[in-house]
C-alpha cells in the first residue's frame, strides 16, 4: 500500500485535496506518477457547480472517476505521467484520469506520449481528441467556407485543424476580442459575432451558449451543416426553427467524444483516436492554448477562480497543473 493525493469536488464551488491508499497494482494495471494535468474548463466548470443533469450522470462519468455526481466526486481526464513499475516502467503516458499525484490505471488506458510532445502540451490530448471527433462528424470538404463559433480550447483546436485543409477558409467567432491573437496564431481569421461572415457551408458551434447556436443558424448557406460541440448541462437552448431552418434545409448534428464518430466507427478504436490526437500535438503553435501553471498543492483553492474568473479578468484556456 502507498499513499496518493487527489482533488475532490465536495460541494458547489468547493474542492479539497484528499489522501487515499493505493493497493498493489494488478497485472493489467500500471502505477503512474503524474507530471502534469490539464483542466477542461467547460466540463469541469459544470461539475464544480453541480450542473451535470441527473439523467446524464452515467453518461458523463470519466473512465477512472470516483464518487458520484453531484458531490463528492473526483473528476478530470487529462493526466500525463511516468509509469513507475512493471514492463513499461519509465514510459511517459497520457491517461484519462482525474487530478491526482499518483494513481493506478488499466494498461490499456495508458497511451504513450510521442517524444516530440512535451508534458505541458500533452495535457491537451483529451481536447484534441474531442476536436478530431468533431471533424470526423463534420466531414469537411476541400474549399468549404467554415466558421467556428466559440474560441475556447476545443473551438480553437477545431479551427487549427480546419485551417490545415488546403483551400478551406477557417474563421473563428467569439465575443471576447482578446482571443484574436491566439486564433490568428493558429492560422484562422477572427471576428466578433456581429461581423461574422454569412453563407457558411459548415459551422462548428463550441461556445456553450445558446446565443451562439442561434447565431450559427443565421450564418448558414443553403443545406449547410451545423456541428454542435457544446454541452449545456442543465441549461436549455431555444432555437428559431420557424425561420429559414426548413427552407434552407439545414442540419444540426451532435458530436460527442464518448463514441467514435460514425465516419470511422468500427475502423478506429478509442485508443487509436487518442494516439492520433497526441501525434497532432507536436506543433509548438499549440503552446498558446496552455496556461497558467498551478501547483497541484494549490489546486483546491485555485479551482473556483480558474473556472469562474471575476468580471474583467481574462479567462484562461487550458490551465496547467504541475506536480512535484
Amino acid at each position: 500500500m502507498s499513499d496518493a493525493k487527489a482533488l475532490w469536488t465536495v460541494a458547489a464551488n468547493r474542492c479539497e485535496i484528499r489522501t487515499e491508499s493505493l493497493p498493489q497494482a494488478a497485472p493489467d494495471q500500471r502505477l503512474v506518477r503524474t507530471r502534469a494535468s490539464g483542466i477542461s474548463r467547460g466540463t469541469e466548470r459544470l461539475v464544480l457547480m453541480g450542473r451535470v443533469p441527473e439523467n446524464q450522470h452515467a453518461t458523463m462519468r470519466c473512465p477512472l472517476q470516483q464518487g458520484e455526481f453531484p458531490f463528492p466526486v473526483k473528476y478530470g481526464y487529462s493526466a500525463v505521467g511516468i509509469i513507475e513499475d512493471g514492463p513499461d516502467a519509465g514510459q511517459r503516458v497520457f491517461v484519462l484520469h482525474p487530478h491526482q499525484d499518483r494513481f493506478l490505471a488499466p494498461a490499456t488506458l495508458c497511451i504513450p506520449v510521442p517524444d516530440d510532445v512535451p508534458d505541458s502540451r500533452a495535457i491537451l490530448a483529451a481536447n484534441m481528441e474531442t476536436a478530431v471527433n468533431a471533424l470526423w462528424d463534420a466531414r469537411p470538404l476541400l474549399g468549404e467556407r467554415t466558421l467556428v463559433i466559440g474560441a475556447g480550447v476545443v473551438g480553437l483546436l477545431v479551427a487549427w485543424l480546419v485551417a490545415r485543409i488546403p483551400g478551406t477558409e477557417a474563421v473563428v467567432c467569439d465575443i471576447d476580442p482578446r482571443r484574436r491573437a491566439v486564433a490568428e496564431s493558429l492560422g484562422a481569421r477572427f471576428c466578433a459575432p456581429d461581423d461574422a461572415p454569412g453563407e457558411r457551408d459548415l459551422v462548428i458551434h463550441a461556445s456553450a451558449e445558446p446565443a451562439g447556436l442561434r447565431r450559427a443558424l443565421d450564418l448558414c448557406a443553403f443545406e449547410a451543416r451545423i456541428i454542435e460541440a457544446s454541452w449545456f448541462g442543465t441549461r436549455e437552448a431555444s432555437l428559431p426553427l420557424g425561420e429559414a431552418f426548413h427552407s434552407k434545409r439545414l442540419q444540426i448534428v451532435s458530436t460527442q467524444v464518448g463514441a467514435v464518430a460514425p465516419a470511422l466507427r468500427g475502423r478506429r478504436t478509442h485508443a487509436q483516436r487518442m494516439a492520433l490526437a497526441l501525434s497532432l500535438l507536436a506543433d509548438p503553435a499549440l503552446d498558446a492554448l496552455v496556461g497558467p501553471a498551478i501547483r497541484f498543492e494549490d489546486l483546491a483553492e485555485a479551482m473556483p477562480r480558474l473556472l469562474n474568473p471575476p468580471p474583467g479578468e481574462i479567462p484562461p484556456l487550458c490551465p496547467l497543473v504541475t506536480y512535484g
